[in-house]
Formats: C-alpha cells, sequence, structure tokens
C-alpha cells in the first residue's frame, strides 16, 4: 500500500510535466517555423486538433462510428463567420469569443439531433449519422441566405474593439489564440475521461448490456457525450471561419467527415494523444502531400490500407508499444528489423508509386508525351519497359517485407515472453 501511495506523486508529476511540455510546444513552434505557410499550417494544427479530439470522444471512448461529425464542426463554422459579421456591424461582442458562440451553436444542434441519432448505438448511429450529413450538406446547397450558396459566407476578423493592440490580423496574433483554445480545449476533453459520464461511456463502448442491467441508460451517456463532442467540434469551427475567413458548404460535406474518421484512425483512437497525431497528419497531407503530387489521395488510401492491415491500433499504438521496449532496454535489438521493414517498405511503395503516376499522367497530362519524372528518373508512361520495371519493383519490395515482417514477428514474440518472464519474477515471492 505505500509502495502505491509513494507512486501517486511521481505519476501527478509527471502529467503536469507533459501539460507543461505541451503548453511549452504551443507556445514556442511559431518562433522556430518563422514563415508564413509555417504560421498559416500551425494554425489549422491547432484546429485540427481539436476536431480531432472530439470525434475520438465518440470513435475511441463510446464506439461510436460516425460519418457526419463534419455537421457540428461546420454549423460552428457558419454561425461563427454569421456573429463574426454581426460584429463587424456593430455587436459589442470580442472577437476572441466567437469560437465559444460556435461550440454553443453546435451544441444546440446536437442537442436537437442527437436524440435520434443516438438512439441505437453500432450500425444504426452510423448510417443516421451519414443521412444526416448528406441532408445538412444538401441543406447547405438549398438555403443560400444562411450557407451563402457555393460562394459561402465571407468576413473579416480584424473588426471590433481591439485589446492591448492586437486586431488578429497578423497570423502570428491569430495563432496564438487558436494556441490558447487548443491547449484549454485539449485540457477539458481530457478531464472528461475521469469524469463519471466519460467512465460510464467507456463501459457503454464496452458493455452496454452489464451497465443497462446496473440502472443506467445508455442511450443518455451516449446523447450527452454526443453533445460534448459537438461543442468542443463547434469551437474548431469557429476557430476555422476566423483562420480563413470565409466558410463553404464543404466544410459539412461528407469529404470532411471522411477525413476526420480516416486521420483520427491513424492517428490512434485507443490513446487520448493518437489523435493530436492524427490532425498533425492529417495537415501535413492536406497541405504539403498535395503539393507533391495530384495522386495524394490515391496514396493516402494506400497508407490506411497497410495501417489498418499492420498497425490497426494508429501511430500512437506503435509508439506506445516501442516506448515499453526502450523501458525495458529491449529496443535495441530490433533496430536492424525496422530498418530492413523500413527499407522494403520504401522500395514497394516506389514501384506502387511509378505506376500511380504514370496512370495519372496517362489521364491528366498526356498532351504533354508520354514522358515524366519521377524522383529523378525518367518514366514513359507508354513504354512496356517502364511499366515492367515498376511491377517488378514493387512485387520484389512486397517480398522482402514479406519476409522480414515474419522475422521481425518472430523477434517481437520472443521478446514479448521475456518481458512478461521478467514481470513474473518481479511478482514472485
Amino acid at each position: 500500500m505505500s509502495r502505491q501511495m509513494n507512486g501517486f506523486p511521481s505519476l501527478r508529476f509527471g502529467r503536469v510535466l507533459v501539460w507543461a511540455l505541451y503548453a511549452v510546444v504551443l507556445l514556442t513552434v511559431p518562433l522556430i517555423f518563422t514563415s508564413s505557410l509555417s504560421q498559416t499550417m500551425l494554425s489549422q494544427m491547432g484546429i485540427a486538433i481539436i476536431v480531432c479530439l472530439s470525434y475520438n470522444i465518440l470513435l475511441g471512448q463510446g464506439g461510436m462510428l460516425s460519418f457526419g461529425h463534419a455537421v457540428y464542426s461546420g454549423m460552428g463554422a457558419f454561425l461563427a463567420i454569421h456573429t463574426l459579421n454581426l460584429v463587424t456591424g456593430g455587436l459589442p461582442l470580442p472577437v476572441s469569443l466567437i469560437p465559444i458562440v460556435g461550440g454553443l451553436a453546435s451544441m444546440a444542434v446536437a442537442i436537437l439531433l442527437g436524440w435520434v441519432t443516438t438512439k441505437k448505438a453500432a450500425t444504426p448511429f452510423a448510417m443516421i449519422t451519414m443521412g444526416i450529413g448528406e441532408l445538412v450538406w444538401a441543406m447547405s446547397l438549398m438555403f443560400p441566405e444562411f450557407f451563402g450558396g457555393e460562394g459561402g459566407v465571407s468576413g473579416n476578423r480584424v473588426t471590433g474593439s481591439s485589446i492591448l493592440g492586437i486586431t488578429y490580423g497578423p497570423q502570428i496574433q491569430l495563432y496564438y489564440l487558436i494556441a490558447i483554445y487548443t491547449f484549454v480545449c485539449t485540457a477539458l476533453m481530457f478531464a472528461f475521461t475521469g469524469t463519471p459520464l466519460g467512465r460510464m461511456l467507456n463501459a457503454v463502448r464496452d458493455n452496454p448490456e452489464r451497465v443497462e442491467f446496473v440502472g443506467y441508460d445508455t442511450q443518455k451517456v451516449r446523447y450527452f457525450s454526443f453533445i460534448v463532442a459537438a461543442f468542443f467540434a463547434g469551437i474548431s469551427g469557429g476557430l476555422a471561419a476566423l483562420n480563413f475567413e470565409i466558410v463553404t458548404s464543404e466544410v459539412v460535406s461528407g469529404y470532411r467527415s471522411g477525413a476526420y474518421l480516416l486521420f483520427t484512425f491513424l492517428g490512434g483512437s485507443t490513446f487520448f494523444f493518437g489523435p493530436i497525431i492524427g490532425a498533425i497528419l492529417m495537415v501535413l497531407a492536406f497541405v504539403l502531400l498535395s503539393e507533391f503530387t495530384k495522386a495524394w489521395l490515391l496514396y493516402l488510401g494506400f497508407v490506411f490500407l497497410f495501417m489498418v492491415m499492420y498497425a490497426p491500433g494508429g501511430v500512437a499504438s506503435l509508439f506506445m508499444m516501442n516506448l515499453r521496449l526502450a523501458a525495458g532496454g529491449y529496443l535495441r535489438k530490433l533496430w536492424v528489423s525496422y530498418l530492413a521493414l523500413a527499407f522494403t517498405a520504401g522500395v514497394a511503395l516506389i514501384g506502387v508509386g511509378a505506376m500511380i503516376e504514370m496512370v495519372y499522367h496517362l489521364q491528366l497530362n498526356s498532351a504533354l508525351g508520354p514522358e515524366l519524372t519521377f524522383l529523378g528518373a525518367t518514366l514513359d508512361s507508354k513504354g512496356v519497359n517502364s511499366w515492367f520495371g515498376s511491377v517488378f519493383v514493387m512485387l520484389t519490395g512486397l517480398g522482402l517485407f514479406e519476409l522480414c515482417r515474419r522475422q521481425f514477428a518472430r523477434e517481437w514474440g520472443l521478446i514479448q515472453d521475456s518481458i512478461e518472464q521478467e514481470i513474473k519474477q518481479r511478482k514472485a515471492p
């Protein structure tokens, strides 16, 4: 008992240290990456962190697969941009509080739609969210008075009375506003996981029958959690409205909801910090990867397929598994296997990438001739040699990757057995 009590201060200190490091990163990262593109990307990352964490309240904590989460971030964005225009017209509201308006608006929408949405779990819940998402997206084109039609609704964030000379005109000023909201919302959503509602949501996910048996209404648990998730999603939408100063119907589309699902899963929905990783990857993919190739969505699909097959727990699960090995001093035994896996996967990806680029060149740039450049090599999209070489490289990489994966699986199993034996020896009297 005394050993457990002595462990509490160290655990508490570790959590404080992690949160302090998180705050320091949010404060200092724009001082390291000072270009306008970097600050814009950092702002988008903060917004994405909030919305992915809010989505994970449904997916990771509640086991509710939603295909319409963009409805609540998007409605928050629309209400925020309309509020911003009212501030321009004389409404005495600080611009810094507009994201909260977006959160409250999304909460109101969730109160209205959530009871029907959460009436069933599993597949019915997913289908209902998809239907509501399509309904709202169709409404965005039918009611241009509110949604702005195809052109959307625009605003100007440099409005209202400035506080301490802060006008939110410069991107760095807006970034720090987003950083404050990101830190506070992350802390509140982490605190939610420890509340009775958050713990009961985990129980509803794992064993809803038992929860009903002990006297709790599973629909009410899902409903109230749904409202909480919508509130934080609305805050992210309000921040996005300030960041881009325009909101279009795309923010409530199924494409946007799919992106939230995809990157929350890639980051790791079973860990609290997994969606943070996924949000960072989402911005990097949308902003940087899309600049390198027109086929970036197809590459993203291959990455998603690869993660589902070999790392269904996401990037966060890989990090935590290797952290356990590093703590026991076993990680150094696997570094050669990791290099082999990375090299062979890279070889296979080069072959796949060459074929993808040739297909896209034939479809989109055929007027420029059959030749294209890929990773410094000249490929002939109509030549047999280029296609044969690409297929050969891909199959060779896949074959070698499978051999390395099997060897890695054997080494991994032996290390796990050693860890289990050490644990048993420590527990033994």
